[in-house]
Formats: structure tokens, C-alpha cells, sequence
């Protein structure tokens, strides 16, 4: 072991000496730091910054007044499928919220479980407003649809069903309409509720770098570009004026993408918190991410093109949110494979130094992205226990995830896979594939 220590070192300290380490992992350096770590660092501290001034703390009191004086009706409308064990506490979490004045509206589409049981006693125990039910499947786009029909509320707050909300998430996700004016719609912060092994915990860790912080960078530079289906607010007419959710996957990115184009602001709440429930095997997280990734090309590259050409329609910042997206999660997956392909091909004799250098960058940027979520976080003592699994999120992230969606692009760009998941009811997908959704 020493021996092997004194070699690493010695392989290194020369390159690390005369800067080669730059040349070496420049898809590091050059690419990776720039976008991942050093606009999270500094957002972030800006943030801290600002909530410590007092005017700007004075300012938003203001608005929470007027938020509570106003006193506007918001839906929550939770759209789901077999979702009977986690009702009870989506409830319970919703029961306990500061703002008062809202109606919710279960959604129940074709359940085989127990649902319908339990929410028929939470309806008739006044716990729910509406329960509406499906008999037959008809996807969540057309679930949310038939919620959105019934909602009364100037707000549309929109939930997974394996979700709960901390008690003032409402509050914080509503707040944004009264700070900014013309925003369309909101995104709330989702954090892990099911730490429960590797899987979920690495999954934790991704969330509260890629959700928590990279969300809040995207919504500071005006190009956040998907209000998440798990937990999103919007403004009722809006909606309506759009016809409700094209059917998905990818409709919570695709609602976003159209409200961005008719003109309005997407925001992030970075205080509003909902706890959401991941997949807890390899075969259901893929499955998952699978689905997400596919979504990417579905709506990014072909129903939404148009943002990516100057025409009449044409938005600077809508153009910046759509190519950064393609940029680093598509163009940078392939681009990625070739890189570590060079790598291997230079320095197969010495591959298992670069792998270990690389896990120490990794994981030391990974801390750094960490550290800094304490420093906004309500949950410090919760959230610095994820440390301990922080050596396997280069094999989570920089592996497993990247192989997992370049498999899903390729699938998606060249057999058009989107539209033969069973996420959505066959004929669902029949319908959008006819109508180009």
C-alpha cells in the first residue's frame, strides 16, 4: 500500500508541477468547475449576503403581508397512480401549513391499491376538499387536467402524491407572485424524505446539489427552465390559457418551457420545501432517470426547437435556458464518453492514477457545492450527515447517471422510445405521437 502511494505521488507531482493536470482534465477544469461550482459558490453567497440586510428582509415582510391581507385561494391538486401509502402523510403535511386558504384536490388515476379507500375516508373526514377518480388510466397529464378543471384557486399548486410539505412551504411558494412582478410560475425545493441506503443517499446528495443549489443559480440568472411536477405553483389563468399539461413525460419541463414563451418569469423558492420519496433499487431509479432523460430530447430538441431559432418568437434568456440544458446535459454526456476514451487511450498504463485523482477532485467538489447548501439550509444537522457518502457520488453521477442518459438519448433521438412507456397508457402515447406532443 505504501509503495503504491509513493508511485501515485510520484506520477503526479510533476504534472501537477508544470500545470499539465489542466491539459489532462480539462472537461474538469474548464467545463465541469465553471458551471457545477463556481456560479453555485458565488449565487449562493450572494444569497446569504442579501437575507442579512436589512432592507431587503424589511421588504419581504411587506410582501408577506400583503401575501396574508390578499389572502388568495390556492389548489393543491395531486395528480397519482397506486399512491394509497403515501396519502396519509401528503395530508398530515398539509394539515400543519401556515397559510390557510387553500383547497386540495386528489387526483386518482385508475388506482389498483388502496387509494381509493383511503381517500374516500379522508374526503368524507373533511381532510379533502375533492377527490376526483379515474376508472380507467388516463396518464398524469390528464389527471392534473381533470384537477385543473375543478380548481377554484387563483393559484394552482401542483404535488406528487409521495410528497410532504414542510409548514410553510404554501407560504414560500405563493410569495414569489407578490416579490416579482410577471411571474407565471413557481418551483419549489425538493429534498430527499426516504434516506433509507447508498442509493437514496447518493440520490439525497444529488438533489441538494443539482435541485436546491442548481436551481437557485438558473432562477438568479433568469434562466430557470423547469418548475418540478413533485412540487410547482402556478398562476390558474395562466394555465388555462395554455389548456392545462401536454401529455409526458417531461410535461412538468414542457409547461415550464410554455409559460417561459408566452412571456412570463419562472422562479425559484428556494425556502419552500417539499420532501419527496426516490426510488429505493437501481432497477426503479433507472427506470426513473430513463424517463427523464428521454424528455430532454422529446420536448427540448423537437416540440421546442423554435426557442433555439431567432424568429419573431425569439428570447435571449429562453435561448440561453434551452442550449444550456442541451449543452451540459446532452452534448456533455457524448462528449464525456470521448474524453474518457482519450484518457484511456493515453494512459492505460497509469489509468488507475487518474481514476483515484479523479474521485479526490470529484469528491472535493462535491464538499465544497455541500458546504455551501449549509449555509442556507434549515436542515444543517440532518443534511452534514450525507457527508459520509460523499467518495461515491463520482461512480453515482459521473458513472452511472452519465451512461444511464446517454443510453436514454440515443434510444430517444433514434427510436423515438418517449412514446412506448408505460408511464403513460398506451393510448395516451398513441395520441401524442400522432400530435407531435
Amino acid at each position: 500500500m505504501i509503495d503504491f502511494i509513493d508511485r501515485f505521488v510520484e506520477f503526479w507531482t510533476p504534472i501537477i508541477a508544470d500545470g499539465g493536470i489542466f491539459k489532462m482534465f480539462w472537461y474538469f477544469f474548464f467545463l465541469e468547475i465553471p458551471r457545477y461550482l463556481i456560479f453555485d459558490v458565488i449565487v449562493v453567497l450572494i444569497e446569504k449576503i442579501r437575507r442579512n440586510i436589512k432592507s431587503v428582509r424589511v421588504k419581504r415582510e411587506d410582501f408577506r403581508i400583503k401575501l396574508f391581507t390578499e389572502n388568495p385561494k390556492v389548489s393543491v391538486i395531486v395528480p397519482g397512480k397506486n399512491e394509497g401509502e403515501h396519502i396519509y402523510k401528503l395530508v398530515e403535511s398539509l394539515k400543519n401549513q401556515t397559510y390557510k386558504n387553500f383547497e386540495l384536490i386528489i387526483i386518482d388515476d385508475g388506482s389498483t391499491d388502496n387509494t381509493y379507500q383511503i381517500c374516500t375516508s379522508l374526503y368524507k373526514n373533511g381532510f379533502i376538499n375533492k377527490y376526483l377518480r379515474n376508472n380507467i388510466s388516463g396518464g398524469k397529464a390528464s389527471a392534473a387536467n381533470l384537477g385543473l378543471k375543478y380548481a377554484t384557486g387563483e393559484y394552482v399548486v401542483h404535488l406528487d402524491a409521495d410528497s410532504s410539505l414542510d409548514t410553510n412551504a404554501i407560504e414560500e411558494i405563493i410569495l414569489p407572485f407578490f416579490e416579482t412582478p410577471n411571474v407565471g410560475a413557481v418551483g419549489g425545493n425538493l429534498k430527499v424524505r426516504n434516506r433509507v441506503n447508498l442509493l437514496t443517499n447518493c440520490q439525497a446528495m444529488e438533489y441538494l446539489t443539482s435541485i436546491s443549489i442548481g436551481r437557485m443559480v438558473t432562477s438568479a440568472l433568469g434562466i430557470y427552465r423547469i418548475v418540478s411536477g413533485a412540487f410547482g405553483a402556478f398562476r390558474r389563468d395562466y394555465l388555462n390559457l395554455l389548456g392545462g399539461w401536454d401529455i409526458g413525460p417531461g410535461l412538468d419541463g414542457d409547461i415550464t418551457v410554455k409559460i417561459r414563451k408566452m412571456g412570463y418569469k419562472i422562479k425559484f423558492a428556494e425556502k419552500s420545501i417539499c420532501l419527496t420519496h426516490v426510488p429505493e433499487t437501481p432497477k426503479a431509479l433507472t427506470k426513473q432517470r430513463l424517463r427523464w432523460a428521454r424528455s430532454i430530447i422529446r420536448f427540448r430538441l423537437r416540440k421546442h426547437k423554435d426557442i433555439l431559432l431567432p424568429d419573431r418568437h425569439f428570447n435571449v434568456l429562453n435561448f440561453i435556458a434551452t442550449f444550456e440544458n442541451v449543452f451540459f446535459s446532452v452534448i456533455m454526456d457524448f462528449l464525456w464518453v470521448f474524453y474518457m476514451i482519450l484518457l484511456f487511450v493515453n494512459f492505460y498504463d497509469t489509468y488507475i492514477y487518474i481514476i483515484l485523482f479523479k474521485i479526490l477532485m470529484y469528491s472535493a467538489s462535491t464538499a465544497i457545492q455541500l458546504s455551501v447548501n449549509l449555509l442556507i439550509s434549515e436542515r444543517r444537522n440532518w443534511e452534514k450527515s450525507i457527508y459520509f457518502y460523499i467518495p461515491l457520488m463520482w461512480l453515482y453521477t459521473g458513472y452511472y447517471m452519465r451512461f444511464v442518459r446517454t443510453f436514454a438519448y440515443i434510444r430517444e433521438i433514434f427510436g423515438f422510445s418517449s412514446y412506448n412507456d408505460n408511464w403513460n397508457p398506451e393510448k395516451t402515447s398513441k395520441m401524442a405521437k400522432a400530435y407531435g406532443l
